[in-house]
């Protein structure tokens, strides 16, 4: 994206004289009220449409008022001016399927409001400025959601589903459902699956009764599976969110045209199947400085240890989710080109599956199952807030909130470049960089 040696001369003036006739940006600059306007660089909206390029973006009270270009938007006089010539700015990723507040090193069970606020921060240092947590969440998270719809927020957004509803029979899982309910999820999540045959599974009786008891409520319902069989029975049966990737065989028309009609979005959660077998070894990732700037030691030590590794590298189960990865990358790509609507999500949460990190390596495997970059940066925001339910996030148009990144490099050379990271802001306050808050 070369601009003419002229244009970029206009460019650097404007900013120039935008900066000294506006204000620089001072210690205002998370003032929850300060109107602020990003000028000069290539805006890449999350709609799919052609970038802009030279873009100024106007952020009032946390909320973007215009996106226009350089010499057709007027900028207003009492405006922070932040130069983002040269940059990308983009919308910050949603990710579709998380945990948020149980993990503590490598425990679970230490859910509080201080983890929950933590882990926002650090999803949102790594530019996941919304998490969608589907499951193991209690009161603390729901309070904290309750608490952003406003500007100068510090940290990503948060929706939750509450507990994971399990049960052999309705009346056992309806309970789940009623609690979630009273609770204040956003979504009711279902778990159909057998563990690789280890265990019993929701039987259809239950989990039509469960979805039809959630559409009742008003509650989407997102459904965790493995089969291929079981997909369609939940899409026939009215599941709103198909949040892991069919990995037992390859997906058919049947599938795709059941996500396609009922409006069905998919969310792949590759990174889920990776770590599944990843610590049977040091992984290369152990080495990259963007993943070490937020890493625990401590914990990084643990999965180090020869016994560990060496008990995942003998552990048939680790096995089949490697081969588990293969097929989920084959059948995204299928269900892409078919014209599915993909969802990024991650499964990040529980211990070792790195939370903000991992969302940068599901993009990596996204690419590897042969998506294009404008397509799963999409996936990452758009389609990301539709299929969460979200109209007011996920794409920088005028009314949404100002959650945006502003990267160093182009992402639609290489979505890699999603990880230069130079600025990340939420409802327009800036985040502190990656690394500010390490362990």
């Amino acid at each position: 994206m070369a601009i003419s040696h002229n244009l970029s001369i206009y460019i650097t003036l404007a900013v120039l004289y935008l900066t000294t006739s506006c204000g620089a940006p001072t210690d205002k600059m998370n003032d929850p009220g300060n109107l602020r306007a990003f000028v000069g660089g290539t805006v890449i909206d999350g709609t799919g449409a052609a970038p802009i390029a030279h873009a100024v973006i106007i952020v009032r009270d946390g909320k973007i008022e215009t996106v226009g270009t350089v010499g057709e938007e007027i900028v207003p006089p009492d405006a922070d001016v932040i130069d983002t010539s040269g940059k990308f700015v983009v919308p910050g990723m949603i990710n579709a399927h998380g945990h948020v507040g149980g993990t503590l090193g490598m425990e679970g069970n230490h859910y509080s409001r201080e983890n929950v606020l933590r882990q926002l921060g650090l999803y949102g240092r790594y530019g996941v400025t919304t998490v969608l947590s589907l499951g193991g969440d209690e009161e603390p998270g729901v309070q904290v959601r309750d608490e952003q719809n406003m500007p100068g927020l510090d940290r990503s957004r948060l929706f939750v589903a509450g507990t994971v509803v399990t049960g052999d029979t309705p009346e056992a899982a309806l309970k789940l459902v009623e609690h979630n309910a009273a609770l204040g999820a956003d979504f009711i999540k279902i778990r159909v699956d057998d563990n690789l045959g280890t265990i019993d599974k929701m039987t259809p009786t239950v989990y039509k009764a469960v979805i039809d008891r959630a559409h009742e409520l008003k509650l989407p319902v997102a459904s965790h599976l493995f089969y291929l069989d079981d997909a369609k029975g939940l899409l026939e049966a009215g599941t709103d969110f198909v949040v892991h990737s069919v990995r037992d065989q390859d997906v058919d028309d049947e599938l795709s045209q059941l996500l396609i009609q009922n409006d069905v979005c998919y969310s792949p959660t590759l990174a889920r199947e990776y770590v599944m077998y990843a610590y049977e070894e040091i992984p290369s990732f152990f080495d990259d400085p963007f993943f070490l700037a937020e890493a625990d030691p401590a914990v990084l030590e643990q999965l180090k240890a020869p016994e560990r590794m060496a008990s995942v590298a003998n552990s048939s189960t680790a096995q089949r989710y490697k081969a588990a990865l293969s097929q989920a990358q084959e059948n995204l790509q299928n269900l892409s080109q078919a014209g599915v609507t993909i969802a990024m999500g991650t499964d990040t949460g529980p211990p070792t599956r790195f939370q903000g990190y991992f969302e940068h390596l599901e993009l990596a495997l996204m690419a590897e199952a042969g998506m294009s970059p404008m397509d799963i940066l999409v996936s990452a925001t758009g389609h990301a807030a539709r299929c969460i339910g979200r109209e007011d996030i996920g794409t920088l148009q005028n009314g949404r909130w100002a959650d945006l990144v502003v990267l160093d490099k182009d992402p639609l050379e290489s979505i890699e470049n999603f990880r230069s990271i130079q600025s990340v802001w939420i409802a327009g306050s800036k985040l502190s960089s990656i690394g500010t808050n390490a362990n």
